[in-house]
């Protein structure tokens, strides 16, 4: 009972760091200016950034607390798990799609999620009690050997599969919204052949973009793999909640520059196809074949 009371104490610390840490940089280095596009109530940020500090935190604490490593070995896999996570990934995609963004407001942001990151992942290491270095059995527990012939393999197939996720649940879903084809100022074809024609006609450049995508989402489950105790699954559920939640719950924050319906919309789309990906990257990396032959 004591345990479980100082774990409750921790991860709620830990919350309200999350918190100020993101409200502290946020407002210090990307507070919109005054030429904002839609009005943005302040009640309604601190309750979603209270949630979004909450969720981040129970998942980065699962990833933490099930890691075999520990001291700045860890420090720096959390802080490039969650800058690449958050700010990394969302800002390459906020740089191709969004044109309204004011002028130097993109360099802030990717110097915002790195502060924010550097704070947090060095915090909720040290507060969960994973400070000191874990010298035990790195290499017998390593992960992911394979020969160079068999990482372009496995990569060419996440690559593919990524692709597929990304565009039909871009499609169906995302691209199925008036508001989402609005905000962006498009229209729906009708089919999702014709919508891949669109596509490959307007912006040539988004399929290799996602392509390159692909890649540095495995770079960032890569580490996250290599050091989760237990078997195969536990890595599978640490990289899909990772990808589903931490990069995620961004959207629930109301912000003046994406309305509230096409910030639902993209957060159901992405949460979903993410959380899928999460496990494909797993399951062909590793597979249980393999993981399942570890100790835990």
């Amino acid at each position: 009972m004591k345990l479980k009371l100082i774990m409750v104490v921790r991860l709620a610390t830990l919350t309200i760091m999350y918190f100020i840490c993101f409200a502290l940089v946020s407002a210090l280095l990307v507070s919109p200016s005054s030429a904002q596009l839609a009005p943005v109530e302040p009640g309604a940020t601190v309750v979603a950034l209270l949630a979004v500090s909450f969720l981040n935190t129970i998942v980065l604490a699962y990833v933490i607390l099930r890691s075999r490593w520990g001291g700045w070995k860890l420090i720096l896999t959390i802080f490039f798990v969650l800058y690449g996570v958050v700010t990394v990934m969302t800002q390459i995609e906020t740089a191709f799609f969004v044109t309204r963004l004011p002028p130097g407001m993109l360099p802030r942001l990717f110097l915002a999620g790195a502060v924010i990151a550097a704070l947090f992942s060095t915090l909720a290491v040290l507060i969960l009690g994973k400070g000191k270095p874990d010298r035990t059995s790195d290499e017998i527990h390593s992960r992911l050997h394979m020969p160079v012939g068999e990482w372009v393999a496995k990569l060419s197939v996440i690559v593919i599969a990524y692709l597929i996720l990304y565009f039909t649940f871009g499609y169906f879903i995302a691209w199925k919204s008036a508001a989402v084809r609005a905000y962006y100022g498009g229209s729906d074809p009708g089919s999702f052949v014709g919508q891949m024609s669109t596509v490959l006609r307007d912006m040539p450049l988004l399929l290799p973009l996602q392509a390159i995508r692909a890649l540095l989402w495995t770079a960032i489950a890569v580490p996250v793999i290599r050091m989760m105790k237990g078997q195969w699954w536990e890595a599978g559920l640490a990289v899909a909640l990772l990808f589903a939640v931490v990069m995620n719950s961004q959207l629930l924050l109301p912000n003046p520059y994406m309305p509230p319906e096409v910030r639902k919309v993209h957060l159901f789309e992405t949460a979903c196809s993410n959380f899928l990906f999460g496990w494909v990257i797993v399951l062909v990396l590793c597979g249980w074949r393999q993981a399942g032959r570890e100790p835990a």
